[in-house]
């Protein structure tokens, strides 16, 4: 670790003068660049009217697209911003143009709200919902995909890293197996971008999406969506506005672009301080950031295991920053409470947020504390001393 590089993304990041954050995988903390470039704007729409203020940045905004796509390295005309990573997800899922009989293969580890609308799709439309094999180490088996795989598949949806188990699901190898294929690749990658290198092409996924504010660091209600330019035609919106579908020769037209699925009225002040969000992160380096946080997943792994009564649950040889464990006699949910309370945050996730897999593991809750690469080992040390000390309480009630 490089502790003056440390020292100097602590001390960019204000809010860590009042928490002490391991919900990362939630939401971050913004870096102060980012909040300058958050509130300049609103202040430029309080001083000048909103209309004026937009166009007053446009040049800052195409740039925002130009980093937004070298950090998934895409094509500028291939990525666009949302409102957040489930906004984007259920709009690329209700552009496909479904037919009965289509089949769609899941990951076990998907995310609620997308297996919601993938049940609903499946009931209005007659598709056929089906759960890929897991290996032994919980990750989605490529090889079962291999042999599931016919013409009818249309989807194949994957949560790269789930928000339950620290599990990397091999998305690249994924990739490899539906190339040629007829089905639409996309990939789930709220937790991943930000925390990890990412690569469109080496993923070979034809649909990305991810979220502005856990690991990018950007504000709540921004997000990122990818298409790839082979298959924007076969996405069909299920409405537009008149940036997306201009009106051109009598007639509306979808632009040629990923940007048909953006809302018209997403702020520029998102896109803009996510931008920054995207710069603060290639400036350090994604393989640096990587490396911060699994030096920080692992250490945090140990010392909780000497914890007793604490059972850690993450799946998978490849880990990521999300570190799930129970302690025994006491709900996830209680004891995130309580570390609130000292200003302590952790994540808590029950059987409603991924119940496919929470279900075939046998949990009804889980505690997760996430780290980032502007975690410290102070910050650890003040965790695991505030869970021993809540562990003999025994009774929570």
């Amino acid at each position: 670790m490089n502790r003056p590089a440390l020292a100097h993304w602590r001390a960019q990041t204000p809010g860590l003068q009042h928490v002490c954050h391991f919900n990362h995988a939630g939401s971050s903390l913004m870096p102060q660049p980012v909040l300058d470039v958050l509130q300049a704007q609103w202040q430029r729409e309080a001083e000048h009217g909103g209309m004026e203020a937009a166009a007053s940045v446009a040049s800052a905004v195409d740039a925002a697209y130009q980093d937004a796509a070298r950090l998934l390295g895409a094509q500028p005309d291939e990525v666009a911003f949302s409102t957040g990573a489930g906004a984007a997800w259920g709009r690329l899922v209700a552009s496909i143009r479904w037919q009965a009989g289509e089949r769609i293969l899941i990951g076990r580890q998907e995310w609620a709200s997308n297996l919601a609308l993938l049940q609903d799709l499946s009931q209005r439309h007659g598709l056929s919902l089906e759960v890929l094999p897991c290996r032994d180490d919980g990750s989605v088996d490529p090889d079962a995909l291999s042999t599931l795989l016919d013409n009818r598949v249309r989807l194949v949806s994957l949560t790269w890293l789930p928000a339950n188990g620290g599990l990397i699901n091999p998305a690249a190898e994924i990739g490899q197996r539906l190339r040629g294929s007829r089905a639409l690749y996309l990939i789930d990658a709220a937790q991943a971008v930000g925390q990890l290198p990412v690569d469109v092409n080496e993923l070979q996924c034809d649909l990305l999406v991810a979220a502005g504010r856990k690991y990018l660091r950007g504000p709540r209600g921004s997000g990122l969506l990818y298409v790839r330019r082979e298959r924007l035609a076969e996405l069909t919106p299920p409405y537009g506005n008149v940036h997306t579908q201009p009106w051109r020769e009598g007639r509306f037209d979808w632009i040629d672009s990923a940007r048909r699925f953006e809302d018209a009225e997403l702020a520029p002040a998102i896109k803009l301080a996510l931008g920054e969000a995207i710069r603060y992160a290639l400036d350090i380096g994604l393989d640096t950031i990587r490396q911060c946080i699994d030096q920080q997943a692992q250490a945090l792994r140990q010392r909780l295991a000497t914890l007793p009564g604490v059972t850690l649950h993450d799946l998978s040889l490849q880990r990521s920053g999300l570190v799930s464990f129970t302690v025994d006699s006491l709900p996830a949910s209680v004891l995130q409470q309580r570390l609130r309370q000292q200003g302590i945050h952790i994540g808590a996730n029950g059987v409603a947020y991924t119940p496919l897999d929470m279900q075939a593991r046998g949990l009804h809750e889980l505690a997760r504390a996430s780290v980032s690469y502007y975690s410290s080992d102070e910050e650890q040390h003040q965790l695991y001393h505030a869970i021993h000390a809540l562990i003999p309480q025994g009774e929570y009630l």
